[in-house]
């Protein structure tokens, strides 16, 4: 099995037509590997989020794409739901508030995986377990209104892994969480890819939250790729003055030096 998941050359992406195109991603070469934990950053209208709507094949109605993208290690293109998972910035809009959490991660396991409804539902419970839902046998009933935020995007990122996906995306999957509860949700991510080797594609406009954890950084501006590399090569010596400027504003009183939390 190859060692690159997916290689994409020349990706651009463009929405509209005639005068009223817009470029979202343009001319874009980037290889992701297996198992690999890559972080997309780049602020809002980068071309981050449309990079994982590519990859997952959920572009909007009347997007041009144009460019290769290949899936070497699969040998096919992902199909939603069993190849990847995929775990969306408000929990609350993946959740359908008429099922319990239960029935809702079931669903995924017994769609892709073939299990019966009896199977599917054990592998939820231990799945509600896996991301740290207290007391999952009661969690399986519950409703997502009956959750907290953080909680709603635990039992999001359960279902998005229920199928056990080679490639998970977290499309800002923390950002419309307060600070504690984002570094929980990160660890849990964390955890969840290395146990079961999976490729993690973490997209967030926060490069210091995203160093900590991943492998690479690749950096988006203005629907270009401007750099890509090692958390460490890209934090102690980056290219970009835009991946400059993005670390130096996380320079502050109240956050440690990058480069530092990297040492051994």
């Amino acid at each position: 099995m190859s060692d690159i998941l997916c290689s994409l050359r020349q990706l651009s992406v463009t929405y509209g037509r005639g005068r009223n195109n817009t470029t979202a991603l343009d001319r874009v070469d980037l290889d992701i590997a297996t198992g690999e934990r890559l972080a997309i950053i780049g602020e809002s209208g980068s071309g981050k989020s449309t990079l994982a709507r590519a990859l997952a094949g959920l572009l909007p109605d009347g997007a041009k794409v144009s460019g290769e993208m290949l899936w070497p290690a699969l040998g096919h293109p992902p199909r939603p739901g069993r190849d990847f998972g995929f775990v969306f910035q408000d929990p609350g809009t993946s959740l359908n508030p008429v099922l319990t959490l239960g029935e809702q991660i079931a669903e995924g396991a017994r769609r892709h995986l073939g299990l019966s409804w009896k199977q599917a539902s054990i592998r939820a419970e231990e799945l509600l377990g896996r991301v740290r839902m207290p007391q999952p046998d009661k969690a399986m009933r519950a409703f997502p209104h009956q959750l907290s935020g953080g909680q709603r995007q635990r039992v999001a990122i359960a279902a998005a892994i229920a199928a056990r996906p080679a490639l998970l995306i977290a499309d800002e999957a923390t950002s419309a969480l307060d600070v504690v509860v984002q570094a929980e949700i990160v660890r849990l991510l964390d955890g969840l890819v290395r146990e079961d080797g999976m490729t993690l594609l973490f997209i967030t406009h926060d490069i210091a939250l995203a160093s900590g954890f991943v492998d690479r950084i690749a950096v988006f501006r203005d629907a270009r790729l401007v750099e890509a590399g090692s958390v460490r090569s890209v934090l102690s010596a980056p290219v970009s003055n835009y991946t400059a400027a993005l670390i130096a504003s996380h320079r502050d009183l109240a956050t440690p030096p990058l480069i530092e939390e990297l040492a051994p």
